[in-house]
């Protein structure tokens, strides 16, 4: 099998998202004045639902993140509440897609938390979350919710494990443990029956998640796999990385065999991350490298030439990370498509970027926007863990999103007890779990050393004083009595 080189410059074809360009929001719809964390984590540290917008920020001492309504664009107050229970940085934050108010956050404290935001947004900092979660024994580097299932979460840390959780007992449940590196990227395909990663040795694997089994494996030289993700139903995966003339390229996956890529393509010689965005909906791709200003797009077709170059977004400010609106969250009577919220660190400004279909007609665009992916689960935690997969529950976004939140996230109430997954005992000498700590517990023992050395010392002058007394009771002669 050839491995198909293509160029992505512009050949005009018949396509309905030809001419689909980038829209800034005004300043006003944007959130400035955010002090968006430094930290050179390979991660987006933004994410968003349609009520919330949720973004890592610098902090000292412990990790943070802040949670802004949607509705309060414009300038944000310096004293404006975060979430901050974290000991150590925040790497990672996933809204909950059936629970608009629940987020979960991963950190170096080696901690996964989950957190319930109230209507309207923090009043004032939150330092309880509903649910601590430890089983890594090192930092935290991803969570990612199940798509089709409430209540179960992933997480995969810097110990090369990945902790399958079901929030309904705040246990975790499976141990994911075929990898020799630090992970990158997870994926699910479309009814979350599968799993890719992408990891630091180099390797691209398809997993079954509730098994653990690695289904295909692929270590392809000439593309050094960085980022992952699934191509919906097309049973494709798509991802980026570097050649092995380090220029920034894409190959385009067949899932049942990871031999060798369908297609490669060489993207530019540029140093950044590059993150791919997928929309399902559309089969449209998205492009954007870490520190670009750029987005290119692209369609993807289950026939030859596969990845077609549509154009692409240009802007001069350099972008940390990108949130992605979900879709239920859009703007259909614009025919937005998609919506990224753009980090602009040197800014500390977020950007709405909405990416449009021209149409002049005012009338609801079916072709654009078909049943998609809903805010209802298609499965409880334990029928997933029971072997049973369902496709997403779709909904149409012709009424617009008008959806009467009836489900209301229950954690579940924990006593301090080990975690065995796989015969382990996760919680056994589990190390400090940032720098800090480990300065605290140091200092915590020296003190404790000192008291024990005053109580001896103290003891030592008693045990002196009682040995006198005695040798006097010994030499007192009874005629002296």
């Amino acid at each position: 099998m050839t491995v198909t080189k293509m160029s992505w410059r512009p050949t005009y074809r018949s396509s309905k998202f030809r001419n689909v360009y980038g829209k800034v929001a005004n300043r006003e719809h944007c959130f400035d004045g955010i002090p968006i964390t430094k930290n050179v984590h390979d991660n987006h540290f933004c994410a968003v639902n349609s009520k919330f917008l949720a973004v890592v920020t610098e902090s000292a001492g412990g990790g943070s993140f802040i949670v802004i309504p949607l509705s309060q664009a414009g300038r944000l107050d310096s004293h404006y509440p975060k979430v901050c229970g974290h000991q150590g940085n925040v790497l990672d934050i996933k809204w909950n897609p059936f629970f608009e108010n629940i987020i979960a956050s991963c950190s170096e404290d080696t901690s996964v938390r989950v957190w319930e935001i109230p209507e309207g947004g923090l009043r004032r900092n939150m330092t309880e979350a509903v649910l601590e979660l430890y089983g890594h024994s090192r930092r935290v580097g991803l969570v990612e919710w199940h798509p089709t299932t409430s209540g179960i979460l992933f997480s995969a840390g810097y110990d090369y494990k990945i902790l399958i959780w079901n929030l309904e007992t705040g246990e975790p449940v499976k141990m994911i443990d075929c990898h020799t590196d630090v992970i990158l990227s997870m994926s699910f395909n479309t009814d979350g029956s599968l799993l890719a990663t992408s990891c630091k040795d180099k390797k691209l694997r398809v997993i079954e998640p509730r098994s653990g089994r690695v289904l295909q494996q692929a270590s392809y030289k000439n593309h050094r796999v960085n980022r992952v993700v699934f191509l919906g139903n097309l049973k494709r995966l798509l991802t980026t990385g570097v050649s092995r003339w380090n220029t920034r390229q894409i190959a385009l996956w067949d899932q049942e065999d990871l031999s060798m890529p369908i297609v490669e393509e060489d993207i530019d010689g540029l140093s950044g991350m590059l993150f791919p965005f997928y929309d399902a909906d559309t089969h449209m791709l998205y492009l954007a490298g870490k520190g670009d200003g750029n987005i290119r797009y692209f369609e993807i077709t289950t026939e030859k030439p596969y990845i077609q170059y549509l154009m692409e977004f240009r802007s001069p400010a350099p972008q940390k990370g990108l949130g992605v609106m979900p879709k239920h969250g859009l703007d259909v009577a614009a025919c937005e498509v998609f919506r990224f919220y753009k980090l602009v660190t040197l800014k500390g400004l977020i950007e709405p970027i909405s990416m449009i279909v021209p149409r002049r007609s005012d009338t609801y665009q079916e072709d654009i926007y078909p049943m998609t992916a809903g805010t209802e689960p298609a499965l409880s935690a334990s029928e997933w863990l029971s072997g049973i997969d369902r496709d997403p529950v779709l909904m149409s976004l012709k009424d617009g999103y008008h959806r009467p939140n009836q489900l209301v996230f229950k954690a579940p109430v924990k006593e301090k007890k080990s975690a065995v997954v796989n015969g382990i005992d996760l919680l056994e000498n589990v190390p400090p779990r940032t720098e800090n700590e480990l300065l605290r517990m140091f200092f915590r023992q020296q003190d404790e050393l000192r008291r024990l050395k005053e109580e001896l010392t103290t003891k030592d002058v008693r045990i002196r004083q009682l040995e006198l007394e005695l040798n006097n009771l010994k030499n007192v002669s009874p005629k002296d009595v």
